[in-house]
């Protein structure tokens, strides 16, 4: 049972990544990007590692989406954003992920009352472990997706940046009037 769950959880997984990819509008990547980190977090949690998965849930689907919805916010795109996204009351913008995550919220139901009717099998990991393994055994790697992290945030601000006129009001004027 729990291998067709995990299949069924990668397939919406390549699903919504794909959809991720081929959406024109950037708030409609992000919530199919939620809907891919939530199956990547049942996933996690077919394979016997709820840990992974609750903190897959935490930081992907919950902090990092904030700070991408934060990206997008300083842009400013303006009105035609807006009017854009006032499409979203129409059912043929959110049909797709409701059907994705509705999937996924059964899968997680059936491995709930599956885990209920026999013995658990996870093992029990405390957070001071994983702590202790992130900062010992796997410090490059966290140091590294920091970075990685920085400068995302730092190309991001960049981006939305707007462009300062360098002439004084003064010299713009006489440049044009002459």
């Amino acid at each position: 049972m729990l291998t067709i769950l995990f299949y069924l959880s990668a397939t919406v997984a390549i699903i919504a990544t794909f959809m991720v990819i081929t959406r024109y509008h950037a708030v409609h990547a992000l919530l199919y990007l939620v809907v891919s980190f939530l199956a990547i977090a049942m996933i996690f949690f077919t394979i016997g590692a709820p840990f992974i998965a609750a903190l897959e849930v935490i930081i992907y689907a919950g902090a990092i989406m904030t700070l991408f919805i934060f990206v997008i916010m300083m842009f400013s795109l303006g009105t035609s954003t807006i009017n854009q996204e006032k499409i979203w009351l129409t059912p043929k913008t959110w049909l797709g992920p409701s059907i994705l995550t509705f999937i996924l919220l059964v899968q997680f139901i059936l491995i709930i009352i599956e885990d209920g009717n026999q013995a658990s099998t996870f093992e029990v990991i405390e957070p001071k472990d994983v702590g202790l393994s992130l900062f010992t055994k796997y410090l490059l790697g966290v140091e590294l997706s920091g970075m990685l992290l920085l400068a995302g945030i730092v190309g991001a601000y960049h981006l939305g940046k707007r462009k300062k006129n360098v002439l004084h009001r003064y010299l713009k004027m006489g440049k044009n009037n002459g």
